[in-house]
């Protein structure tokens, strides 16, 4: 009777994690553009043309193909030029991973500052894993999600769009909170419409640029 019941919960456990938002043209196309990354194990690695001693690892949103942020991970290189790990979780679920940085951290010395990013579920278990490793992270960057965890706001960043009402009713900080105007909760990805998820009135490319920005202005900042 329990193994049975065992089979059929895992069974149902399978066929929900097989349905998951796939990564959008954009995004694949980045995927198979080579010069711009390095695939090591579970792992996307995007270096500047001279890598220097800061990195950012970023683990993606619930039952998201973990390469539909390439987009927006590219630009954040490009602009505050910084290494960029991105995270393939088990079954597309961060919740499963949670320490996934730890491995990351360890396996590259030359990195001296290390700050971690996440959307969604991403963001909230990589908020979990900086609030329990403060002597590790030097900061927090958060996109459709908020802290979770005993984490100073003060070393977060928090950005969402204004049709994102369930992060900003779970908000109880007010420092280094960025709201984009007519921005959602998908558009920091590229996968396409998620369920119940209002339609922006900016492009992904919009939202995503508004991002990179503060989060350049975030790391500029901490870097100081």
């Amino acid at each position: 009777m329990i193994i049975s019941l065992v089979i059929i919960l895992g069974g149902a456990f399978l066929i929900y994690a097989s349905d998951y938002y796939r990564a959008d043209d954009i995004a694949s196309a980045a995927m198979q553009n080579e010069a711009i990354i390095q695939v090591q194990d579970n792992l996307i690695i995007l270096s500047p043309t001279t890598p220097g001693d800061t990195a950012l690892i970023f683990y993606p949103g619930a039952k998201v193909e973990y390469f539909a942020y390439l987009p927006i991970l590219k630009k954040i290189k490009q602009s505050s030029g910084i290494t960029v790990i991105l995270v393939k979780m088990p079954f597309n679920m961060a919740i499963f991973n949670a320490n996934a940085a730890e491995r990351i951290i360890d396996q590259f010395p030359e990195i001296k500052n290390w700050y971690i990013a996440g959307h969604s579920m991403g963001g909230a278990m990589a908020s979990d894993y900086a609030s329990k490793h403060q002597d590790k992270v030097k900061g927090l960057i958060l996109l459709g999600a908020y802290v979770y965890g005993d984490y100073p706001a003060e070393n977060a960043l928090t950005i969402y769009g204004t049709f994102n009402t369930s992060v900003a009713e779970k908000i109880n900080y007010t420092e280094n909170i960025v709201v984009i105007d007519g921005g959602n909760h998908a558009q920091f990805g590229n996968y396409g419409k998620q369920k119940g998820d209002p339609d922006a009135t900016i492009s992904s490319e919009e939202q995503q640029n508004i991002a990179v920005e503060a989060i350049k202005e975030f790391l500029t900042k901490k870097n100081k």
